[in-house]
């Protein structure tokens, strides 16, 4: 694979197939829908080839020789005599044991949600070209090492999302679709003003020697590269690095969505089409930890670590919360919505932890939240197609009716509530332990644990109150899965699986990198600290 750019393949492919929905005829549904499949399907042949072609022994955090399948090029280049100097901004692109499990699942989920576009009717050229663009900047996301590429995917990303939800979702769309994209925006402001900060505060020396303030987030990582005046840099005596921490976190918490800025996302879910519910929850919310993880902690490692007690406990209150109102909603896409800000919760736990099995735990209830995730709002869907109302207390004895599909719901409810043998309950199991062994937030860790116990009691009474017990004569009509049902649903079905019998295929992956980013973390920047917070 070496000099093969399966990472530009990856990202691009999607903006390919936009071009191609473009220049299609708007009536030609079923080629436009086609298209869009086997693009997202070559999506996903490209990242099983990048999981295969990965070397579980190599990791690091700031080195470029730790990341594998690595493309770097300038992409911006501009001369200036003034103090800036000249401008130089690299297409750099490179994947780790952290990035790679986030590429394999953006490429699974965005498959899965074309499947689940199929009866979508309302300008349908114009849904699958957008979709594809949104394709494209997450996959950006989890793929660029440099702070400006990055902020150019995130933004790429925000656009069309906002016109899908906007122009294909419910009632209250445009309210819902605003709502999250003026969130968004809000947190992208903080975003890019902590970018310009560490430009001009860090260097990155070329092979030339010259030095040049830098957007590479490799050399942000690194503290012998920042000037000791510049604004953000850990010698300056007028310390600004705090602010910058938690102007840069509250960015990335809105997109987790982290209380207290959660609710967009119950607006946002309730009212985006089906597809994009899969989406939203499935990747983009797995944006926000990420780059926590990527871009937070390692340029600011000593503030993570005073901090690390509050990101803890803003964890246990979105467990704790989201389950809640979880229990409270009598709108089943809504409970779903809720139960995200719940498992969510526990990659913040674990990511607060700072140690090897906690931060595991976290990355792999990350793509474990994903699939699961998923396929419940996959479910909530296939019920709304047919019966075109989403109250809980509407139904009743599903299960009579709609056998297959009930035995679907079934692996999908008890995945989210933990169950042993199935993929949720290995990754909150590693949560539980590496945050248990610190002993700072072991309080915070217990009190958790009772998001357990809640998220079993809304999934079994959801469960009981939509498929069990006598059928509601109403639905004595609805049919079962189709074929095109089964292929959205058994995909991530097996995975749920597997990887709760045998979760090593994941952690292999994850385990070298997670290792050298906790130690890294854990002792950069000894010498600078803001104890006393």
């Amino acid at each position: 694979m070496n000099g093969f750019p399966i990472l530009t393949l990856l990202t691009f492919l999607p903006v390919l197939g936009m071009v191609i929905i473009l220049f299609l005829p708007g009536q030609k549904h079923k080629e436009i829908r086609i298209t869009s499949l086997i693009i997202t399907g070559l999506q996903i042949v490209f990242a099983a080839v990048l999981m295969l072609n990965f070397n579980y022994s190599a990791g690091g955090v700031f080195d470029q020789s730790s990341f594998q399948f690595v493309e770097k090029v300038r992409w911006i280049e501009i001369p200036s005599v003034s103090w800036i100097g000249t401008i130089k901004i690299d297409y750099f692109l490179g994947v780790d044991g952290i990035s790679t499990p986030m590429v394999l699942l953006t490429a699974l989920i965005s498959f899965i949600a074309i499947l689940s576009s199929w009866k979508i009717e309302k300008s349908v050229k114009g849904f699958f070209a957008l979709f594809l663009l949104l394709d494209a900047g997450m996959m950006g996301v989890f793929v660029s090492l440099d702070f400006f590429l990055f902020y150019v995917f995130w933004e790429v990303m925000l656009l069309p999302m906002y016109f899908l939800i906007g122009i294909w979702g419910g009632p209250r769309k445009e309210y819902a679709a605003i709502k999250f994209f003026i969130y968004t925006l809000f947190g992208s402001v903080f975003m890019l003003l902590v970018m310009i900060g560490l430009y001009f505060s860090a260097y990155e020396i070329l092979p030339t020697g010259e030095k040049v303030f830098t957007f590479n987030l490799l050399a942000l990582m690194d503290s012998t590269n920042y000037t000791a005046d510049g604004i953000l840099s850990p010698f300056n005596p007028q310390n600004m690095r705090f602010v910058a921490y938690i102007a840069l976190f509250v960015g990335f918490a809105i997109k987790i969505p982290m209380f207290p800025f959660h609710t967009w996302l119950p607006d946002a879910h309730v009212e985006a089409p089906t597809p994009i519910s899969v989406i939203l929850a499935g990747v983009l919310l797995k944006m926000g930890t990420y780059g926590i993880l990527r871009i937070s902690y390692p340029i600011f490692p000593e503030i993570t670590r005073d901090l690390m007690w509050y990101i803890a406990l803003f964890g246990m209150i979105n467990i704790i919360y989201g389950a809640l109102c979880a229990m409270a909603q009598k709108d089943f896409k809504k409970l779903i919505a809720y139960s995200s800000i719940s498992h969510m919760g526990y990659v913040m736990l674990g990511m607060a932890s700072l140690t090897t099995t906690g931060v595991n735990g976290a990355i792999l209830q990350m793509f474990n939240h994903g699939t699961i995730t998923a396929m419940l709002f996959l479910i909530v869907g296939v019920l709304y197609d047919r019966a075109h109302t989403r109250g809980i207390n509407d139904f009743g004895g599903i299960a009579n009716q709609m056998p297959v599909y009930t035995g679907f719901v079934t692996v999908a409810f008890f995945a989210a509530l933990g169950l042993p043998a199935l993929s949720g309950f290995i990754s909150e199991a590693l949560v539980f332990v590496g945050a248990f062994g610190v002993e700072k937030i072991r309080v915070l860790t217990i009190i958790s644990t009772l998001g357990i116990l809640l998220g079993a009691a809304y999934m079994l009474w959801t469960l009981q109150r939509v498929y069990l017990g006598n059928l509601n004569e109403k639905w004595n009509k609805l049919t079962d899965l189709d074929k095109r049902e089964y292929a959205m649903f058994i995909p991530l079905t097996i995975i749920i699986i597997l990887l709760g019998v045998y979760p090593s295929i994941m952690l292999d992956v994850m385990n070298t990198s997670v290792n050298s980013f906790v130690e890294f973390v854990s002792t950069s920047l000894n010498n600078v600290s803001i104890s006393g917070l």
